[in-house]
């Protein structure tokens, strides 16, 4: 019997692939929404890569991030700025070459364009002067956190996401009560000089045995993924000093169902006056304390309750 040879078998397949790609319809006049790798240049598609070697020009986020990654794939198209600060001029400059009959790829420094990073308002325009819009999927860090989470099923497929958590203290902890009353998993994004901020913040506002996934350098050499209470975050941090390094994922699960209704946006009238009458005198740690051991409330809606009452 011949032996096959895998390194042979796998060039052939490459190649079959290629050219299956390339004979794809591939319209003119059309701008690629293209998602880029989230760290690891292997995940590219063929598809992108196709696109981006094909379009006439490149709208990039950041084009000295997008220059390594075209350079990894040995693809010489130009580039193009396309970022927050100059946005609507870029938009305008890619209706005109679309007027031409041009080929525009919009990427992302990383991930999916348009979604949590500039691009939408370059989509609105294109769409609006009645061009093309062709997206090209491929990797994305929401998805990817949830994947490794098991946060969702397929019985429960529902999620949420947040974005970037806010600058600022109160900001911060408003906008988390907010979105700790959503009945799914939340998806959030955080930098590492405010991670440990967030999880201190996260471990106040919710209850301890609340489900976190924390996953760190996604498709990277030092990706890790953990789920864990929010009770122990502080431990999981200090255990290894590089685990507040990197990009950051935050998987918020949903919480444990409750038999009480009160726990939705609003109180019951004779508890909203006894918190009311507590948060007079006191900050709102402590008249979230006093409040549970009045009412026999969980602590959630409380906090989220009393942090709306503060200017």
């Amino acid at each position: 019997m011949t032996e096959t040879n895998p390194v042979g078998d796998a060039e052939a397949t490459w190649k079959r692939h290629i050219q299956q790609v390339a004979e794809q319809q591939w319209p003119a006049a059309c701008l690629y929404v293209v998602a880029t790798p989230i760290g690891n240049l292997a995940d590219l598609s063929l598809r992108a890569w196709e696109a981006l070697r094909r379009c006439d020009a490149i709208a990039a986020e950041d084009t000295r991030t997008s220059r390594t990654l075209l350079d990894a794939w040995g693809i010489a198209t130009p580039l193009l700025a396309a970022h927050r600060h100059n946005e609507q001029q870029a938009a305008e400059t890619i209706v005109a070459r679309l007027a031409q009959g041009e080929r525009i790829a919009l990427v992302s420094d990383a991930g999916a364009p348009a979604v949590s990073d500039p691009g939408a308002r370059i989509v609105r325009q294109v769409r609006a002067a009645g061009f093309r819009v062709v997206p090209l999927p491929g990797p994305s860090a929401v998805i990817a956190a949830l994947m490794a989470s098991g946060a969702t099923s397929d019985e429960d497929p529902g999620f949420a996401f947040a974005g970037f958590l806010p600058s600022k203290t109160q900001a911060r902890r408003k906008w988390l009560a907010r979105w700790l009353n959503w009945p799914v998993p939340v998806v959030l994004f955080e930098t590492p000089h405010r991670l440990r901020a967030a999880l201190a913040d996260l471990a106040e506002l919710a209850s301890p045995d609340r489900q976190l996934t924390i996953a760190r350098e996604l498709s990277k050499r030092f990706e890790e993924v953990a789920t864990i209470r929010l009770a122990e975050v502080a431990d999981w941090l200090a255990q290894d000093a590089h685990r507040s390094q990197g990009e950051f994922v935050l998987v918020l699960h949903a919480d444990a169902p409750r038999a009480s209704d009160d726990e939705g946006e609003g109180l019951a009238p004779e508890h909203e006056r006894l918190m009311r009458a507590l948060l007079a005198e006191l900050s709102v740690r402590d008249a979230v304390r006093i409040g549970m051991a009045a009412t026999g409330l969980p602590r959630d809606p409380l906090y989220a309750w009393a942090l709306r009452q503060k200017p």
